[in-house]
């Protein structure tokens, strides 16, 4: 029935007053603007010129034109020729002086211009073009700017392959073009697919230019033939951005949030994982107390997992208490004290002298419009910089532009599944965009989810620079470690990635405060020429910064398709496996534990070494890691500062600038050169050593520091106990370099060279073998069987060949029998003896095949992650499928019950079984959409049910059942209603090994979709 859904729904229900107020200016009780009559700007009947502004005269209206820069200038028009500015100072930041401009009369257009940029009024009518100084077109109106009481509607022409993006964060896209759409832009408290809550009022194009709206009025953008972007607002102002370059789209957003703002520099607690639950007076979890918090803070310490801060008060009338001793134990486990401002920021001063960091804003007290909300953003970050030496860090679910310079934004309260995962993909590389350089969801959304959902939105999200947990209105705790193994190791893995790399990820927050590009991008950015990258091919993957290409998982499943690799050399993250892009890869191996994650060729990648839990464990002088990938000559700047205080705005960093010099492909040596740590902060240390691991796939001769040779090691245990040194593991991702530098200065560069190795991919690239394995495959607890592997040799033979499998505790692995050669080209499959533990769980276990042999001359390891299936025992007699075990269990809503209806969103929390008005005491209570999978191993002949949906629901609901076997639909329903009558199901089932009996929406809407399986049973002998 989601009562915890409604109740966080009907206070969000309280707030939709306030979306006339949102909506702008004639945004409110305007009729339909369709009804209204439309006027076009007619012929220009005046021109004058005063420096770099401009006025054209049409009749009673009124046009202006003011050049800001050289590539960016506004246009704004008044239908009654009086200008008004309704955002007043609130987004657009003081400019400085204008640029020299010029103008010239062309007899049918002025031509109004920059050394970069003209833009061409026409005269009769008016109407704007825009060009660059080489004379080549940025866009053109196809007819003058048109207005009705209610709107003004600027009418565009459309580039044959013209791409759009932007728009703020659009959930459920925006990382692919906007081309042949239409984009709301404005406030609609809906967090889900489809919904808008951070939008903002800026477009940009393939063709070159951005364009913002500056106004506080919804829009509707429309990028068909004609491009049309309305304004409800009886009055016309833009910004336009010329970009220029192959980077022409990234110089567009440095251009918009120059206007804007530049992204904030978070600190460094700020990038790791938030965590927020109520602890006073939760109506979900019982009487507990804010000095709670530090038990579930200890619960990240014990379990050695990264947490940077926690609300302590996240849940409607919440409250507070020892709030200056709750923080002092944050502070001592490493974790920042955030609030939730429900009841405003009247108290943030008091707050923040207790030891308040982070603020969570609310739409319920912002106030009308988004001016307050933007004010909000703006009036809580300044008041943790007021009442602290701390930089200003909130959250927000509702803002507009101008945000990106005081907060986060984040999508708000939804609920964790597959279909979850899935739409929020695009939606955070989409944001950035816009400007927007820290978007981001809860981890497995605040509502229902599940520990696989958990575990797989965790792994993709921490390529996100933010991201937070929340907890007290799912049936469980949402906490990384509260769902046992394999999750809280898998999680545990995920976070300490994420805390390792959080150099690569800080150095590129300092590079947003410069660019206003943030770290999750679409393919389109940096692959603007790539036609593919603009496509829904590219929807459901994304980059972080420039080096990693995400691909999450998003369906119950253990491989990914469709993951699009763009031109040039890319590295599986986890095996070193080479792809040469562009290329589409299928069947990708992606256990649980495995996120899909490539690097590109040239990456240098700054990173933590050790394993650590918090920033805090950091030292002065502890090492700095270098993850290198060479090709060809590529750098890094690495930024550092205190992290904390906002010293770095008054000059204390430094930056630090790593350079790799590598053959573009094949064998040669490979340089590194760091420079001097240049610029100085708090706690920066005057020597550190340095640890490299540098991807060649082939063993150097040696190694140079400096002109002198470093000691080579053969083992990591020799290795590991050295100061200083290197040594080459052939096992380790495709063949790695280890380097050890000891403590080097930092106020001077020294360099390594790898002499005699090669660029990522070996000296013979493709030479080597590669393995995979067979999808689909299934072992039973105890029961002897055999795993295959399939061994594929490279462009050289594979001689030598050994194949080995890591399996869990408790298997039995035999070993594999050596294959003396397998042919360049050809491909070998090996059975493997594999006997599972006795007790192995049903479901999911992971291997990990090693193929050790010789190829090229050189020794080799391909490896390879894979999972198996773990089957129970299939039923022997007649069987209530509530009592099987249930391989696959996805549900719309909470966890599907077994013989109980859904109920609510946790586990055992249903009513009985309960069909036109006949209850059951055995079956199944699903909620759309539902997919329950059960094992049956061909023992079956037949499956019955009586299904419907549930009478809780008072007559509603709108679903379809079936049953599908081994990849065929052997049964579907018609369309149910909570009206319809109970319909008995008699499936032949006959030798079928898996069932899966799904619950699919029928309306779109998926309220009070209770659906149940009736007395579910199979026959069995």
């Amino acid at each position: 029935m989601q009562s915890s859904m409604r109740m966080r729904a009907a206070v969000a229900g309280t707030l939709l007053g306030l979306l006339t107020a949102f909506a702008g200016p004639g945004g409110s009780a305007a009729a339909d603007p369709a009804d209204q009559p439309d006027t076009t700007v007619g012929a220009v009947t005046g021109f004058a010129a005063d420096g770099a502004v401009y006025r054209l005269t049409a009749g009673h209206s009124e046009a202006r034109v003011s050049f800001v820069s050289d590539e960016t200038f506004r246009i704004e028009l008044a239908p009654d020729g009086k200008f008004t500015d309704p955002t007043g100072q609130d987004v657009v930041l003081p400019q400085g002086p204008p640029p020299a401009t010029r103008w010239t009369d062309r007899g049918d257009a002025y031509e109004l211009s920059t050394s970069q940029v003209t833009l061409r009024a026409y005269k009769s009518p008016l109407r704007f073009a825009a060009v660059r100084a080489d004379g080549s077109l940025l866009w053109s109106e196809t007819q003058g700017l048109t207005w009705n009481q209610d709107r003004t509607v600027q009418t565009l022409a459309r580039g044959a392959d013209e791409q759009f993006y932007g728009a703020g964060m659009q959930n459920g896209r925006g990382n692919t073009s906007h081309r042949g759409k239409t984009v709301e832009v404005g406030v609609d408290y809906n967090w889900n697919d489809g919904g808008h809550p951070n939008s903002v009022p800026f477009y940009l194009s393939s063709a070159g230019y951005g364009v913002y709206r500056n106004t506080y009025a919804p829009g509707t953008y429309t990028f068909g033939e004609p491009v049309t972007t309305t304004a409800r607002e009886r009055r016309f102002d833009a910004y336009y951005f010329a970009g220029s370059g192959k980077d022409a789209l990234k110089d567009v957003i440095g251009q918009y949030t120059k206007l804007t703002g530049k992204p904030f520099m978070p600190p460094v607690y700020g990038l790791e994982i938030g965590d927020a639950d109520c602890y006073l007076h939760n109506a979900n979890r019982g009487e507990r107390h804010t000095l709670d918090a530090l038990k579930v803070a200890d619960g990240y310490v014990q379990h050695d997992m990264p947490n940077g801060w926690m609300l302590v008060n996240d849940g409607y009338g919440c409250g507070y208490e020892n709030l200056a001793e709750t923080a002092q134990g944050l502070r001592q486990r490493g974790t920042q004290l955030g609030l939730w401002t429900e009841d405003g920021i009247d108290r943030l001063g008091e707050q923040v002298k207790a030891g308040q960091r982070v603020a969570k804003l609310d739409v319920a007290w912002v106030g009308d419009g988004y001016k307050f909300a933007l004010d909000g953003c703006k009036d809580a970050y300044a008041g943790i910089e007021a009442n602290s030496d701390a930089r200003g860090f909130t959250w927000a679910p509702e803002s507009w532009a101008g945000a990106q310079r005081c907060g986060v934004q984040w999508s708000g309260d939804q609920s964790g599944s597959w279909e979850y995962i899935r739409w929020q993909i695009p939606t955070y590389a989409g944001a950035s965009m816009s400007g927007l350089a820290y978007t981001t969801g809860d981890v497995d959304g605040i509502f229902g989810g599940s520990p696989k959902t958990y575990t797989r939105d965790l792994q993709w999200k921490m390529f996100l620079p933010v991201t937070m947990t929340m907890d007290g209105w799912a049936a469980q705790d949402k906490q990384p470690f509260r769902y046992g193994e394999p999750y809280t190791s898998i999680n545990r893995a995920s976070l300490k990635l994420h805390e390792a790399l959080l150099p690569y990820l800080y150095s590129h927050a300092h590079q947003a405060t410069r660019t206003g590009v943030g770290v999750a991008r679409p393919l389109a950015l940096e692959y603007p020429d790539d036609p593919v990258a603009a496509t829904d091919a590219a929807t459901y993957e994304f980059l972080s910064g420039q080096d990693f290409l995400v691909a999450p998982v998003y369906r119950d499943a253990v491989e990914r398709d469709g993951i699009y690799l763009p031109k040039g050399t890319w590295i599986d993250y986890w095996n070193g496996r080479t792809y040469e892009g562009p290329v589409t890869l299928d069947d990708y191996s992606a256990p649980l534990d495995t996120l899909p994650l490539f690097v590109r060729a040239g990456a240098a990648v700054p990173m933590w070494p050790g394993g650590i839990r918090s920033y805090t464990d950091r030292r002065p002088g502890d090492p700095i890691a270098w993850d290198i990938y060479p090709q060809g000559r590529s750098s890094f700047e690495l930024y550092e500062d205190d992290g904390v205080t906002r010293e770095h705005r008054a000059g204390r960093y430094a930056t630090q600038l790593a350079e790799v010099g590598a053959p573009q492909r094949g064998a040669g040596d490979v340089t590194v050169r760091i420079g001097a740590s240049n610029g100085d902060y708090t706690g920066k240390p005057a020597a550190r050593p340095y640890r490299f691991t540098v991807h060649t796939g082939d063993a150097p001769g040696g190694v140079t520091l400096g002109g002198r040779a470093l000691p080579r090691f053969t083992s990591k245990a020799a290795f590991e106990a050295a100061g200083q040194g290197w040594w080459y593991d052939r096992d380790d991702r495709g063949g790695v370099v280890q380097v050890k530098t000891g403590a080097q200065p930092t106020d001077r560069a020294f360099g390594l060279v790898l002499a005699g190795t090669s660029a990522v991919g070996g000296a013979a690239p493709g030479a080597g073998a590669t393995t995979t394995a067979p999808a689909g495959q299934e072992l039973g607890a105890g029961v002897p069987g055999t795993v295959a592997v399939d061994v594929t040799a490279g462009t050289k033979d594979a001689t030598g060949v050994e194949v080995a499998l890591n399996a869990p505790a408790g298997w039995q692995v035999a070993p594999a029998a050596p294959i003396a050669r397998i042919p360049a080209g050809t491909t070998r499959r090996v059975e493997v003896a594999v006997t599972p533990a006795r007790d192995a769980a049903p479901g999911e276990a992971v291997l990990t095949a090693s193929v050790r042999h010789r190829a090229a001359g050189a020794d080799r390891t391909a490896t390879q992650r894979f999972a198996v299936g773990v089957m129970p025992p299939p039923p022997t007699a007649p069987a209530w499928a509530s009592d099987l075990v249930w391989l696959k269990a996805t549900n719309g809503w909470g966890p599907p019950e077994r013989d109980r209806s859904n109920g609510e969103s946790g586990a055992a929390d249903g009513r009985t079984l309960t069909l036109a008005g006949t209850t059951y005491a055995k079956g199944i209570g699903a909620h759309a959409d539902s997919d329950i999978e059960v094992y049956l191993g061909g023992r079956c002949t037949a499956f019955t049910a009586d299904v419907g949906i549930d009478d809780e629901i008072n007559g509603y609901g709108d679903v379809a059942f079936s049953v599908e076997a081994d990849g065929k639909v052997l049964w579907t329903s018609p369309r149910l209603t909570g009206a319809s009558a109970t319909l008995p199901v008699d499936v032949d089932v006959t030798g079928a090994r898996h069932v899966h009996l799904k619950v699919t929406d029928t309306n779109g809407s998926k309220s009070g979709d209770h659906a149940d399986w009736a007395n579910s049973r199979f026959r069995c002998a």
